[in-house]
C-alpha cells in the first residue's frame, strides 16, 4: 500500500519529524555556543596571562604567540556524538559530556557533565544546558 495521499490524514507525523529536526538543529547550535564559551574563555584566560613588555619588539613577539595559541586552541576544539553523550574535546583531551538522549534517569536533554574519564560523564550534578545557553559551569579547561 502506498503511503502517498495520507499525509493530510496523518498530520502529526509531519509534526513530529519537524519537532526531531528541530531538535537536532537546537542541539548541534548549542554544542557550538558552549565551544564558542569555551574559545572565549581561553581567549581571556591568555589576555589576563600577559606580562606588560619592557619594548615593542618584544610586545609583538609575546603578541603573536599569544594569537597562534589562541588559534590553536580553537582549531582542535571539537566535538563527538555518541549513543548516550556528545563528547567534547580538546585535542586528545576529554573537556566536557552533553547528555544527548531524553530518557536519562537523572539528568536533563543538554546537560553538561563533568568528565569521570575518556569514556564517561561523572553522574553528580549537571554544569549547566546547551540548549539553555547555560554554561555556568565551563570554562577553557571544560567543567
Amino acid at each position: 500500500m502506498a503511503k502517498e495521499g495520507t499525509e493530510w490524514f496523518f498530520p502529526q507525523n509531519r509534526l513530529i519529524e519537524k519537532m526531531r529536526e528541530d531538535m537536532e538543529n537546537n542541539v548541534v547550535d548549542g554544542v557550538k555556543n558552549l565551544m564558542t564559551h569555551m574559545i572565549e574563555d581561553y581567549n581571556g584566560w591568555s589576555m589576563r596571562c600577559r606580562t606588560v613588555e619592557s619594548d615593542a619588539e618584544e610586545f609583538i613577539r609575546v603578541t603573536e604567540i599569544r594569537e597562534k595559541m589562541e588559534k590553536e586552541y580553537a582549531d582542535k576544539l571539537t566535538y563527538e556524538v555518541k549513543k548516550k553523550y556528545i563528547k567534547v574535546l580538546s585535542d586528545r583531551s576529554v573537556c566536557c559530556f552533553i547528555v544527548n538522549v531524553h530518557n536519562d534517569k537523572k539528568f536533563r536533554f543538554g546537560d553538561i557533565l563533568k568528565p569521570a574519564g575518556w569514556a564517561g560523564p561523572t553522574k553528580n550534578f549537571a554544569r549547566g544546558n546547551i540548549l539553555e545557553n547555560d554554561f555556568r559551569g565551563v570554562r577553557w579547561t571544560g567543567c
